[in-house]
């Protein structure tokens, strides 16, 4: 069974046993717009929660994507290196940017769950 939790830098990452899928939310590629070209990171690379991991540039600019939680990365989208609008037409479907492999399941406790996600969302607009 899948969780999604969502960062307040407008991360999500879809947790599946020890890993997640990670990309950003609905929210942030509309306030982005037409997503032109995504710079993923490399497998095999460990990241720290909150470091720089991909970054994602736009018509109207660029914006860093955070690893959620610590960990290495497993996989990453190739699919998003030939058609990067996936981000803008599938999110949170076709649109993930990397997997990472969760090295403290702990660090999801400091997510937002959906209806704390929401709330941000709403505090912002």
């Amino acid at each position: 069974m899948s969780e999604t939790l969502f960062t307040k830098d407008h991360e999500y990452i879809v947790v599946e046993g020890d890993a997640g899928l990670v990309g950003i939310t609905d929210f942030a590629q509309g306030q982005l717009g037409d997503v032109v070209f995504v710079e993923l990171p490399e497998i095999g690379v460990a990241r720290k929660q909150g470091e720089q991991a991909a970054v994602v540039e736009s018509v109207k600019a660029a914006s860093e994507v955070y690893a959620p939680v610590a960990g290495e990365i497993v996989a990453v989208n190739d699919e998003l290196a030939d058609n990067p609008a996936l981000v803008n037409e599938d999110p949170h479907g076709k649109g993930w940017f990397f997997k990472i492999k969760i090295a403290d399941a702990g660090e999801l406790s400091g997510l937002l769950d959906k209806a704390g996600y929401d709330a941000l969302i709403a505090s912002l607009t």
